[in-house]
């Protein structure tokens, strides 16, 4: 899971302050690094490791001038997670290419052995972007192109689709030439498109992660890309469209459960209202329990939504009391357990009155190796609770993910291997109740009548690409414990 924005707009413009307020709508999207490259005539290349305010001094902000260019906020599922595999990446041949992406390519060691022994392209990082990149820049070489045409950008895109494998959304520009993007043949990794016209009636192009980013930068008239759609705005600000992959569309459930900002749209599906649709389909696994609570409390911030709408309908007392600071980042997305666990315990501090003497249910939007959870109970006890109930709005986490999110090694999962209650043990709660998968399913696919599957492997074990086999998942497993074990310490 990471965040991207490109901006194509009229010759005479400057996009990087766009670009770099676009980051930081979506900075929730990746903590590790971030960068951005325009283009002016020539490339303008700035990125590092750090978030967005930090990476983008004055200095560097004035450097990078241009009408068009592509930025990206990085949260490390391969590779070391180093300087070097901040994204944008860029090739000088053909035409000059820049690059930026969301998600993971499930074959990216095949892919670099290939580059490098059959067409001596050279991978320089252990970023997977470099292996659709140089793929992307292969197809164009081979087509002996002498003046550009969109045709030339798709047939490219099409070798991509039939050579790289996994889930990624991607944006970039070509020198001189334009902007282009698209989406893999299973639409996992969500993107958007917009336009606007400014006073004189020209047209900017903006292509991102998240819808939040279009309504803050003032793009009106949004599109999701489709599964398999490949777009390019040429330079003359033309868009040309054209759709190749034809599989079903199986876009992450796990988007709506924690990663988008509830006041994005992902594939015309609000996260908002799909969180409120949680909580309510929660309400009636709760009471199937027969347990019994004082008080609905939320983990902030996810889970926020669900908890009201579950406390609701379960005509119960909702309070917020637990405080969360927001100088602390997501501790999900953070690089090891070690920094995770530092950070829960200066993330969350109880209000005491509404947990001492009571019997509380916190509502959380999933569990997934446990470490938040067990700390968060930890403060509820200590906070003076006589029991604590945990409710997961998503179900038991027990696969790895091997599409963009950190969680590529199965024995990192609580849930797996362990009943509802060894997990509740684990954790130190009295007890431990999830929302089903099909009510999961439910949530989102109410909110767009088009959408009918999902990708949902994490949950299921089921990998909607079908090029997943044990060696493959064994592979990525220990190209994930050696990169956490080469990570610098917390």
């Amino acid at each position: 899971m990471c965040g991207f924005i490109g901006i194509l707009g009229p010759r005479d413009s400057q996009v990087f302050p766009q670009l770099a307020t676009g980051l930081l709508a979506i900075q929730h999207r990746g903590q590790d690094a971030a960068g951005a490259l325009t283009y002016d005539g020539r490339f303008h290349l700035h990125k590092s490791q750090g978030l967005v305010r930090d990476v983008f001094t004055p200095e560097a902000a004035e450097s990078l001038t241009g009408w068009m260019g592509v930025a990206h906020v990085r949260y490390p599922t391969v590779g070391l997670g180093g300087a070097e595999d901040a994204q944008p990446f860029m090739i000088g041949y053909p035409f000059g290419v820049g690059m930026v992406h969301n998600g993971n390519v499930t074959n990216f060691d095949e892919i670099r052995n290939e580059m490098s022994a059959g067409s001596h392209w050279h991978v320089n990082s252990s970023c997977d972007l470099e292996g659709i990149l140089n793929v992307f820049g292969d197809e164009l070489a081979r087509q002996k192109i002498e003046t550009l045409q969109p045709k030339n950008i798709f047939d490219a895109v099409r070798g991509v689709f039939s050579r790289v494998k996994g889930a990624y959304s991607v944006v970039g520009i070509v020198a001189d030439e334009g902007m282009y993007a698209f989406r893999d043949p299973y639409g996992i990794k969500p993107i958007i498109m917009g336009s606007r016209l400014d006073e004189q009636g020209r047209k900017t192009w903006c292509v991102a992660s998240e819808s939040v980013l279009m309504d803050i930068l003032d793009f009106h008239e949004t599109v999701d890309l489709a599964a398999g759609e490949a777009v390019f705005i040429d330079k003359h600000g033309e868009l040309h469209r054209e759709q190749i992959g034809e599989n079903t569309h199986t876009p992450c459930l796990f988007e709506w459960v924690y990663f988008a900002r509830p006041d994005s749209f992902l594939d015309k599906v609000s996260v908002y209202k799909t969180r409120l649709r949680l909580g309510e389909l929660m309400a009636p696994v709760w009471e199937a329990t027969g347990w019994k609570a004082d008080v609905i409390i939320p983990v902030p911030e996810s889970a926020t939504t669900s908890a009201m709408a579950m406390a609701r309908a379960l005509d119960m007392t909702y309070r917020e009391g637990l405080v969360k600071n927001r100088y602390i980042g997501r501790t999900f997305i953070m690089g090891s357990n070690d920094l995770r666990r530092d950070a829960i315990r200066m993330k969350l501090n109880p209000i005491q009155l509404e947990f001492d003497g009571k019997d509380v249910l916190l509502v959380d939007d999933s569990i997934v190796r446990g470490n938040t959870s067990r700390k968060i109970v930890e403060v509820a006890r200590r906070a003076g609770a006589r029991k604590v109930y945990f409710a997961s709005v998503s179900p038991p986490l027990r696969y790895p993910c091997i599409y963009g999110i950190d969680m590529a090694t199965k024995n990192e999962f609580v849930a797996r291997d362990r009943s509802d209650e060894a997990i509740a043990q684990e954790i130190g709660a009295d007890g431990v109740v999830y929302l089903p998968l099909e009510s999961l399913k439910q949530a989102v696919f109410e909110g767009n009548d088009a959408l009918t599957d999902s990708c949902n492997a994490c949950f299921s074990g089921h990998y909607p690409t079908g090029d997943v086999d044990e060696a493959r998942l064994a592979n990525i497993e220990a190209e994930r414990i050696v990169a956490g074990a080469e990570q610098p310490p917390g």
